[in-house]
């Protein structure tokens, strides 16, 4: 949203002014349409504000636990307290301001990433054709619209070709709305254009699905129709199952932050001691036990494994994608340029008995050079082998490609004949055939013919090729043509097409296995062929199944019978998705790899959309991750990037929630047996700014391969029994500190506070060591920025008692035996740690 303040009423984009009509055929001129540009500003979507730092600080400070502790200081400075005001105020103010400018950079960090994809529109300007950013359209601008392309902004049409457009974000419909021409000079705005029903517009954040237009923008940015939408509504993301977890998480620590305030709160009514340092002592705990850099670690290590996966030619459109994508434990990828190179060529040219022959070549070339809807490699193919069409044939007409029929026709012209010659599936084609051209003659296609003619399709797709069939029909002049018109074809002959086996596609498709990644062809292709490329690339012998069986399977079973195929071929888009939600309610983790219009459902639904650079901008648009190189492999070392910063995040939480609660849990048992405070607010709220400062540089942590063998998901309960473990471990180490310290040194209150500060500070860093490997921490070496943070923090706090700031927090110099015993009893600290991790670890990475 472009407004500065979210509650301020919004107003109306005020209208654009008219706009003189320009030649449809020649557009705006390069410096009319910037002088537009500047006057009427950029083709954009209104969207939330840029987060600054104050932006962010302000937000940090409408926590209530912030809040509280604020108050806090102001009550004790206004009591006199005012050291302990300036150190609770400070504390505060490091903590969110370090928060919001580390935030803010990795936000600006994930834009540079993101501006490696910019959605563009083919736009005329001066005369000529060319590749335009979206956002720099304005009103007046003639574009050119295909198949797969986004409406670039609101638009009138004045040249249509069987253009389909879907535009359910507006009206609802799922089903694809035919858009035909209007007025050519009628190009201003008036009260009707934002009207979805009009055949004449065209709409930005539409799609177009078959077919060919031109048109006129009329409205650009908030003035859309889309705009206003946006601009009133604002869209929610939908949840991911990071962010679902992150809120369990919260829920957990709110519950037992409420009761410990609540039980300090009694004790300090009960025991009749001041309230305010009651009260102080209460917040304070509070906050110790809550990871309050949580967001800012989160970000940090979201943000390097974005930089890290643009290393790999990743890109990362939404940082919470990244541990979305590590939690991938099922793959959905069509076989080309996954299991094969994506590089088609032309293979062999029959006739429709199945001899070599060029004429269906010479008619294939003809489709292929007029058609003007959904580019193909296969027509790319096709002209690379047969040149451009000769003779003076010319374009009447054409039936772009649609899903639905998988075939297209065109009609051309040429001084002796008018003729529709249409390519496709060659069991669409055919069922469209009545006869078959033999060297010449025209044949009826009777039932063994019909026969013969799919044994050849069929003998080519098992050696692994795809197959077109060409036919044509002699056509009567007419002002248009339609579906209709492909009746009484004269078949022609195939076209046989090789996309070659990737040589390390099997051995990629077993280490993603190895990974805990199931990967599921879900392909458009003949399942023959589909099965020939798993064979040719190493694959075990796939289960397959095809489209026609799935329109018999409920949504219910479609679920097991998902899990238990590896390759669905013959599918259209609805079956696509119907396999997406089936494996999505068997709480798996759906990746979906696909560069399509017709995939484009698909990666919206999936828990992580992945598209690739050259993709149709609905498909580019709809992915939250987008692959520069359509490579399982680059994929696959996405997928443990996601999984290395989930691993930091979660050790993160391990560390901060088991530390915290031990220590917490320590201070409220010991409020009740000690007849003075065990620690002085600002004595906890200083070791946990220092602890929380020390995990800093986490994100550059090394992560154990336990992370990386196999998808991990938010298991509350296993952090919930790691924390109290762990915690009630420390704890019991607490209380033996308290004996010694009180009935062995006769220790008084700064002395206890001094020594149990430098013990407990010790262990709960040291600890860190342990906790942050699965394994042997003798073993597992942590990052040496990571060592580096920890061990100044903790010099620091050890330094403290001994510094001039001593006094000031409440410290006394500790004797030399109280420094030796805090050596003793750390050293087996960390060894009962160590085995208790160990039998905790093998429920939470289960």
């Amino acid at each position: 949203m472009t407004s500065n303040s979210m509650t301020e009423p919004r107003t109306a984009a005020p209208p654009h002014p008219p706009i003189p009509p320009p030649p449809a055929e020649q557009g705006l001129t390069e410096a009319e349409a910037r002088r537009r540009l500047a006057e009427l500003g950029s083709n954009e979507l209104s969207r939330s504000p840029r987060v600054g730092v104050l932006h962010q600080i302000t937000s940090q400070l409408a926590n209530p636990l912030m809040l509280i502790l604020l108050a806090a200081a102001a009550v004790s400075g206004w009591v006199g307290h005012v050291t302990d005001a300036l150190i609770i105020a400070g504390a505060v103010a490091l903590s969110v301001l370090l928060d919001a400018v580390q935030t803010t950079r990795s936000m600006r960090a994930a834009d540079r990433l993101r501006q490696g994809i910019v959605p563009t529109a083919t736009v005329r300007r001066d005369g000529a054709w060319r590749e335009c950013p979206r956002a720099e359209l304005v009103p007046g601008d003639v574009v050119r619209l295909t198949a797969g392309d986004l409406v670039p902004a609101d638009a009138r049409l004045v040249e249509a070709r069987d253009l389909h457009v879907q535009q359910p974000a507006l009206t609802g419909e799922s089903l694809p709305v035919q858009k035909t021409a209007g007025d050519a000079a009628d190009v201003t705005p008036d009260a009707a254009t934002n009207d979805p029903a009009r055949p004449d517009l065209v709409f930005l954040g539409t799609s177009v699905v078959a077919g060919y237009g031109v048109a006129v923008v009329v409205a650009t940015g908030a003035r859309t129709a889309f705009g206003e939408i946006a601009a009133r509504l604002g869209e929610v993301p939908p949840e991911t199952e990071f962010t679902r977890g992150l809120g369990r998480f919260g829920r957990m620590l709110g519950e037992t932050v409420v009761f410990l305030v609540l039980f300090l709160v009694l004790v300090s009514v009960v025991l009749r001691r001041d309230p305010l340092e009651s009260l102080l002592f209460a917040v304070a705990l509070a906050v110790g036990i809550v990871p309050e850099f949580m967001p800012m670690i989160t970000t940090l290590t979201l943000a390097s494994g974005a930089v890290r996966m643009a290393r790999r030619r990743v890109i990362v459109k939404h940082l919470a994608a990244i541990q979305n994508f590590g939690g991938i434990d099922v793959l959905c990828s069509d076989k080309t340029g996954t299991l094969t190179r994506g590089t088609v060529a032309l293979a062999e040219v029959l006739d429709a008995q199945g001899r070599a022959g060029d004429d269906a070549l010479a008619l294939a070339a003809l489709n292929a050079r007029w058609s003007s809807g959904i580019h193909s490699p296969l027509d790319d193919a096709v002209l690379a082998r047969a040149g451009e069409p000769t003779g003076d044939w010319r374009k009447v007409d054409e039936i772009p490609f649609d899903a639905e029929r998988r075939r297209a026709s065109v009609v051309v012209e040429s001084p002796a004949a008018r003729l529709l010659v249409t390519k496709g599936a060659p069991e669409s084609v055919l069922a469209c055939c009545s006869a078959y051209d033999d060297a010449g003659r025209t044949i009826p296609l009777d039932a063994s013919a019909r026969d013969a003619a799919l044994a050849v399709e069929r003998t080519l797709a098992e050696r692994g090729m795809r197959v077109l069939a060409v036919a044509t029909h002699a056509v009567t002049p007419h002002e248009a043509y339609a579906r209709g018109d492909e009746t009484e074809l004269v078949l022609r002959g195939f076209l046989a097409f090789e996309d070659p086996p990737l040589p390390d596609a099997g051995r990629t498709v077993a280490t993603l296995a190895e990974d805990g990644v199931t990967v599921k062809i879900i392909t458009g292709d003949d399942p023959a062929v589909a099965r020939h490329v798993c064979t040719q690339s190493g694959m075990p012998e796939p289960r397959i199944v095809v489209g026609t069986e799935l329109d018999r399977v409920s949504d219910a079973a479609l679920g097991p019978l998902a899990e238990r195929t590896d390759v669905f071929a013959r599918v259209s888009p609805q079956q696509k998705l119907r396999i997406v939600l089936a494996l999505k309610s068997r709480r798996h983790v759906v990746g979906y790899l696909g560069d399509g219009i017709n995939d484009a459902p698909s990666l919206h639904a999936a828990d992580v959309g992945i598209s690739v650079a050259d993709a149709v901008d609905v498909a580019r648009e709809a992915a939250d991750i987008v692959l520069l190189d359509r490579d399982l492999a680059v994929l696959h070392g996405g997928i443990l990037e996601g999984r290395r910063a989930y691993g930091n995040i979660f050790k993160y939480l391990l560390m901060a929630t088991s530390s915290n609660f031990g220590n917490m849990f320590s201070m409220a048992v010991a409020s009740v047996v000690i007849p003075f405070l065990p620690m002085l607010p600002t004595q906890i709220l200083v070791g946990n700014f220092l602890y929380d400062l020390s995990q800093v540089a986490l994100p550059s942590d090394r992560v154990d391969d336990e992370y990386l063998r196999k998808p991990h998901h938010w298991d509350v309960g296993a952090l919930r029994a790691f924390m109290i473990r762990v915690g009630l471990v420390s704890s019991v180490f607490d209380g033996v500190t308290f004996f010694v310290l009180l009935r062995w040194f006769h220790g008084d209150a700064a002395m206890f506070r001094t020594g149990w500060f430098v013990e407990s500070f010790v262990t709960q860093m040291l600890v860190l060591f342990v906790i942050r490997t699965t394994g042997n921490p003798l073993r597992s070496r942590p990052s040496g920025l990571l060592t580096a943070t920890i061990l100044v923090a903790l010099g620091i706090a050890v330094a403290l008692p001994f510094s001039p700031l001593a006094g000031a927090l409440g410290f006394v110099t500790p004797p030399g035996r109280v420094l030796v015993f805090v050596a003793v009893v750390t050293a087996v600290y960390l060894f009962v740690v160590e085995r208790v991790k160990r039998r905790t670890m093998q429920r939470l990475l289960a």
